[in-house]
């Protein structure tokens, strides 16, 4: 299969400015990503998607293709339709920039899993075993069917009871497989759809299109950064991992 791995970075982060050039260890956040997709996926089909100059100066430096796109992108999932308009690729994983302690093995799964399911939008998922994330608003949860397709994706914590109990959950894993025909119609939508707007979950627009999202298990390493107290989380575990 014919695939492309797109890393979406934004400087304009509304919860964290400058966000893909943030140190951490020393290296910027989006070099750390970078690094982590190329131990799984050749360094040729690695991409990182910008608008924004500085981004794309700290990335030459680093030696890291780089595909530049308009500052008019709704989401990282525009930005990877219009590079989709650039590279010839049947499929496009995107990665997000604010994942450097992105588990290998995951983006493996999903690489792997493009050959098996070459028409259908994938996604990772994981479980959750700590309380305070499954209420954190920065984490959405994920509701999925038995067979693996998703149900719903939320910031609030689903699946609820009356009592308000942590039973169960699982968390998506921002990794992503699009292929060409899902991200066309992604990307014809004139604005957000409801429930992403409302949600801030791209993912959600697929699903309000009316296409199916396969939901892919994943380890449960990657500390996505959101927000600033994310930083030195990632810092911690970039220590004790020893990366």
């Amino acid at each position: 299969m014919n695939y492309a791995v797109i890393i979406p970075a934004r400087y304009a982060s509304s919860r964290l400015p400058g966000k893909p050039l943030v140190l951490l260890g020393g290296v910027p956040m989006i070099v750390r990503t970078w690094q982590r997709c190329v131990q799984a996926c050749p360094a040729e089909r690695v991409y990182v998607a910008t608008d924004d100059a500085r981004i794309r100066d700290t990335c030459n430096d680093w030696g890291i293709q780089v595909l530049m796109t308009s500052s008019e992108c709704l989401t990282g999932t525009d930005r990877v339709a219009e590079c989709a308009q650039q590279l010839d690729a049947d499929v496009f994983i995107n990665v997000q920039g604010d994942e450097p302690l992105l588990n290998p093995d995951d983006l493996r799964i999903m690489s792997t899993a493009v050959s098996r399911f070459p028409e259908e939008v994938l996604n990772g998922y994981c479980s959750i075993d700590d309380v305070e994330q499954f209420f954190s608003a920065s984490t959405p949860k994920v509701a999925v069917r038995p067979d693996g397709r998703l149900l719903y994706m939320s910031r609030a914590p689903i699946p609820g009871n009356k009592q308000g109990d942590f039973v169960l959950g699982y968390r998506q894993v921002c990794i992503y497989a699009f292929p060409r025909a899902a991200l066309r119609a992604f990307a014809a939508a004139p604005s957000k759809t409801v429930f992403e707007a409302i949600e801030d979950i791209e993912i959600l627009r697929f699903l309000e299109l009316g296409w199916e999202v396969r939901m892919l298990e994943m380890s449960r390493e990657s500390i996505a950064v959101d927000n600033p107290e994310d930083v030195e989380r990632a810092e911690l575990a970039i220590r004790l991992r020893g990366l």
